[in-house]
Formats: structure tokens, sequence, C-alpha cells
């Protein structure tokens, strides 16, 4: 069966804030300690979609595998043109090509809306599946800020990893 990248809707909200409240919980690819609740959640998506950002959800036989979404890199207009991903799929998913399908159809979406530059920020050094598929997907490794986060007994880094959208930096954006 193949997976279908979609624009993830409300009703999809309990299924996307379980499968984050499991990487909160069991993992080290968010830096948050508790896992918000489904209205904060759905707030955070809204907020998201109502910048034109967006937030897609990988479904397989009517079930949510995973969920990603693009934002603002930084707030500041001179990173308008530069948005970061993040990508969580539920563990019983992994390897399943979920994770690879939301990031293709991601960055080919934030490309049609005019994106230049997709910047990863993967939460723990350790992280080799993420770090994979985004090598896979074309980014590359640009640094890692070592010792930032304090999470499950250790000291965690961030692996930042970047790759051009369009026409990247060769023209002006418009």
């Amino acid at each position: 069966m193949t997976v279908l990248i979609r624009p993830a809707h409300d009703e999809d909200m309990d299924a996307i804030t379980a499968i984050y409240a499991d990487a909160v919980l069991n993992g080290t690819a968010s830096f948050e300690l508790e896992p918000p609740d489904v209205a904060e959640m759905t707030a955070r998506r809204a907020a998201l979609i109502e910048k034109g950002f967006p937030y897609l959800v990988a479904e397989r036989a009517d079930r949510i595998l995973g969920y990603a979404y693009a934002g603002a890199y930084r707030p500041r207009p001179a990173y308008a043109f530069t948005v970061e991903d993040s990508i969580y799929v539920a563990p019983d998913a992994h390897r399943s090509g979920a994770g690879r399908a939301l990031l293709a159809k991601l960055i080919s979406v934030c490309e049609e809306k005019g994106f230049r530059q997709m910047v990863a920020v993967i939460g723990d050094s350790l992280s080799a599946p993420s770090i994979g598929l985004h090598q896979a997907m074309g980014f590359v490794h640009v640094g890692t800020v070592r010792n930032v986060g304090f999470k499950k007994g250790r000291w965690l880094d961030q692996v930042i990893m970047q790759k051009s959208l369009g026409d990247g930096a060769t023209s002006t954006p418009v």
C-alpha cells in the first residue's frame, strides 16, 4: 500500500498529538519535556497555516503514520525565504517510507511557495535515521551545536542541515 501525503485536517490532530507525545516522552528529536495537549497542538498548526506554511500528514489505510510541517526559520524579515522543517513518524511506522514521502512533499510544497532554503535542526547528533533521511533528500551538514539541550539524563547536540530550494541563492526572490 502506498503512503498518501495530504494537508493535515482538524480531525487528524488527535493522532498528530499522540505521535508527538511519544517523541517528547521517549525520544530526543524534540527538546520539549512535557507533551502538549490537543488544544495546544491544534493552535500551533493553525498559527503555521495562517502564515502560509504547509502542514502535512502521511496516511495509509485511514491511519496517520506521521506528520511534517515547515515554519519560519527565524522571525526577522531577512529570513522570510528560509523555512525550518519538522517531521515526526509514529514509532511503529519508522522505516515505512512515511518520513521520506513527507519530506519530499514538504520540499516540493515549499519550493512552490517560493521558499529558497530549508534548514533542518535535528535534535540529538545520535539521531542517525533523521540525519540519514535528510542527507538522502539532498541536505548537507552545515554544523553541530554541542550540548545545548539536557534531556533523558544527558546533554544533547543539535545537528544543522540545509537544502537549497528552487533557485536557492542564484537569483533574487520575489
